[in-house]
Parts: C-alpha cells; sequence; structure tokens
C-alpha cells in the first residue's frame, strides 16, 4: 500500500507508519520482487509534454491477422498499454499521441494494413484515477486478510 502511493518511499518511513520492523518490510519487498511486484515506474502527465491524445481502442480482427497485429502493437513507438480482451474484441490498446491527426493516422494504417472486422475508439477526456487500487488504507483487508499477499 504504501509502495503503491510513493514507490520512492524509504523502508524507514513505511517501518516507522507500520510499526514493522525494517527487516521485516526489506524481506518482504525481496521476497516478492518477482511474484507481485512487476516493475517500478513512473507516471508521466503526458499532457505535460505535448501529448494531448490518449485514445483507447477496442478491436475484433480475424484469427489469421491476431498474432500480425499483436506483434505489429506490441512494438508501435505511441503504445502505452495492450491487453487481450473478451466480449466479442480481442485487444484494447491504449496509445498515447500529440495531436487527433495522428491518432486518425494510425486508425487508417490498422484498417489498410489488417483485417479489422471491428473496433471501437475511445477518447481520454480527463484522467480521473489511476493506479488507485491497493494504495489506501481501506485496502488492508483485501492485502492482509484476504489474500494473504505479504
Amino acid at each position: 500500500m504504501h509502495l503503491r502511493r510513493n514507490g520512492r518511499e524509504s523502508i524507514t518511513n513505511i517501518s516507522r507508519e507500520t510499526k514493522l520492523p525494517i527487516s521485516t518490510i526489506y524481506e518482504r519487498l525481496k521476497k516478492n520482487k518477482f511474484r507481485a511486484i512487476k516493475k517500478t515506474v513512473t507516471l508521466i502527465d503526458f499532457a505535460k509534454l505535448g501529448f494531448n491524445c490518449v485514445v483507447k481502442v477496442a478491436m475484433k480482427v480475424k484469427k489469421e491477422d491476431r498474432s500480425l497485429l499483436k506483434d505489429h502493437l506490441m512494438t508501435h513507438p505511441n503504445l502505452n498499454n495492450l491487453y487481450k480482451i473478451n466480449n466479442g474484441f480481442d485487444f484494447l490498446v491504449e496509445c498515447v499521441f500529440n495531436h487527433v491527426k495522428e491518432v486518425e493516422e494510425f486508425l487508417d494504417t490498422l484498417d489498410s494494413r489488417f483485417n479489422i472486422l471491428e473496433k471501437k475508439v475511445y477518447y481520454v477526456i480527463e484522467e480521473l484515477v489511476k493506479e488507485n487500487f491497493l494504495s489506501d488504507p481501506i485496502h488492508r483487508d483485501i492485502i492482509y486478510h484476504e489474500k494473504k499477499l505479504f
């Protein structure tokens, strides 16, 4: 929970707040580094860097094109997140662009190169909450009692 709120929080401060020994926190982090902690990243305000268009696209594609589309998306420079999904769609992709024109060019390229059967495009107008789950004391029951993650 403490690392979800601030990934740079010191073990000493976490120890003070949780009243757990520093060595216990260190061992739990070490144990979970490759099990529960996938990677540590910085959350970026893309708009402040000039990337004013965040788009999420759900796509359904012909079975024979899925692998090619996935490979294309995974190497696209504007890709932020890519998910394999269900309920009639194959992928949910999140990309970040400077302008809407670049989004339209991206979508046109996908349409021309791949056999996309259906797509739904959603422009993110405002990010209200991001990376919130397991970051608040209200999640303690989930962390410690229900799942026994740590």
